[in-house]
């Protein structure tokens, strides 16, 4: 088939291949005429996918409470301190602490004497995130506001003294344009209300009824949140949550009904199975294309979400492997959650802020590619290791933009072949994946229906050439692109009209 019938061909192929895989952007829309839904997975999972999530892509991950302290291990401390017995945090105690030294005296020290949340906010922004989760409360009980539910065991009544979830989302909403959401751990270690429900192997749900669900209502009304990142559920199933109950209230009656998303664990067995997006396991990057929205959330320091000083340097991510996770994630339809763990003072370390601050100048330059786009019919170059792609919506007049990211610089040739629209083009291909036939009659990528840019450097002409499928690329003078700062990828923006 000649060139210009794949020109007039491409667009509805396109909607074809997405309609066949259902991938998630087919679904996500903004709420049509209000829908009641019932409280049972089969009516919740019929709820369509707010856009300012899908095309938001990258948010922050804030994992802040007591366990800040001691900062060591990982903000499991309690638990694998005075339940698993781990010799290790049994020897930092006796080392630092006094014999009798409990983890509640921990909350005195607890101060935040230093936190600025209009800094957080800032910093935030200028990370290039779209939104941020803050834990609310973790495993231990402790909540970072002032909870009706938990006397005596909050940021409010003892430690900083102040209202910190009320603080940092007042100064997100301010300062800038991110989406604000709230983390918070159905199960309590140690609370008697869930060790009682356990020992009567949960038939009872005094700690739902005491505890979870007034602070989860509490939560969604006062602080608006537009993410609830639930957690902890995983020694319960969700009917002894009440899950299903709270989540139709969520999307029926709540202040946030319009624009509010959730995500998968809200009880034993709803992982990767039901909610707005699927977390599915921590740090979930499965490399291939999910066709439900899905969430990667991952920690700067590689194993502890909560901030510890017993690292080194090569416990933390480089921001190369930031970028890459960000470009492999979003590749195949999902957002990215990246873990921050402040300290016990109210600061955000400079390793974290140098990392967020690299992600924030790369998305500057290569955003376009990420934030609103959506997967390519191919999410990695199968020939070239180390690119992988994703699209725009197509413009008014037809077009396609496919961005080709590149994690490898190419520095002994500074020259590189993808193949975007796979190693060949032929009929069984055509129909497989997109029911159409768009022949085989011509080189498909050429000079007059192909513009070849490199973001960060569109005021510089690329030089390249095609051999059918084949795309080679002459990357501009390295010293040139150096001179930009452009670095940990580079994005090649393929429009083909």
């Amino acid at each position: 088939m000649a060139i210009s019938a794949w020109t007039l061909l491409l667009p509805a192929m396109l909607i074809a291949w997405l309609s066949h895989w259902k991938v998630v952007m087919v679904v996500a829309q903004v709420p049509g005429p209000r829908t009641r839904y019932e409280p049972n997975w089969a009516s919740l999972d019929q709820r369509p996918l707010p856009r300012w999530y899908d095309e938001a892509k990258v948010g922050i991950f804030l994992h802040y409470g007591v366990y800040s302290v001691p900062s060591f291990g990982s903000e499991w401390f309690w638990t694998n301190w005075k339940n698993l017995r781990n010799p290790e945090y049994i020897q930092f105690m006796q080392r630092n602490y006094k014999p009798d030294f409990s983890y509640q005296e921990f909350a005195g020290q607890f101060t935040a004497e230093l936190f600025n949340a209009t800094q957080w906010a800032l910093l935030f922004r200028d990370s290039g995130a779209r939104y941020v989760v803050l834990t609310s409360k973790h495993h231990d009980g402790f909540t970072l506001w002032p909870s009706k539910s938990s006397f005596g065991w909050n940021s409010l009544d003892v430690g900083p003294k102040r209202d910190i979830i009320k603080e940092l989302a007042a100064a997100v909403r301010k300062e800038s344009d991110l989406k604000f959401g709230l983390y918070y751990s159905l199960f309590e270690w140690f609370n008697p209300l869930w060790t009682d429900d356990k020992l009567h192997l949960l038939m009872q749900q005094h700690f739902v009824d005491r505890k979870v669900r007034p602070e989860q209502m509490e939560l969604v009304q006062q602080y608006l949140p537009e993410i609830i990142w639930s957690d902890g559920d995983w020694e319960a199933p969700a009917k002894y949550w009440r899950s299903e109950e709270f989540l139709a209230w969520l999307y029926n009656d709540s202040p946030v009904r319009e624009t509010v998303v959730t995500n998968d664990r809200w009880g034993f067995g709803t992982a990767c199975l039901h909610g707005d997006f699927y977390n599915c396991a921590d740090r979930f990057n499965p490399g291939i294309l999910q066709a439900h929205k899905w969430e990667n959330a991952f920690t700067l320091d590689k194993t502890s979400w909560g901030q510890r000083f017993d690292v080194t340097l090569a416990d933390f991510m480089t921001s190369r492997e930031v970028i890459k996770e960000i470009v492999t994630t979003v590749s195949c339809n999902g957002n990215v959650l990246i873990n921050v763990g402040p300290s016990k003072f109210g600061t955000i370390l400079p390793i974290f802020e140098d990392r967020l601050r690299d992600m924030g100048r790369w998305l500057k330059v290569n955003g376009e590619g990420i934030y609103g786009s959506a997967p390519w019919i191919y999410q990695n170059d199968t020939i070239t290791p180390n690119v992988w792609y994703t699209r725009r919506q197509e413009a008014s007049n037809g077009s396609v933009a496919v961005y080709a990211f590149v994690l490898d610089y190419p520095y002994d040739t500074n020259e590189l072949d993808i193949y975007p629209l796979g190693r060949d083009i032929n009929i069984f291909q055509n129909v497989m994946l997109t029911g159409i036939d768009i022949g085989t009659g011509g080189d498909i990528l050429n000079q007059q229906s192909t513009k070849v840019v490199m973001l960060g450097m569109e005021d510089t002409k690329i030089q390249w050439t095609t051999d059918r499928n084949k795309l080679h690329i002459v990357f501009p003078p390295k010293n040139h692109i150096d001179k930009r700062g452009l670095d940990f990828a580079w994005t090649f923006k393929i429009t083909i009209t």
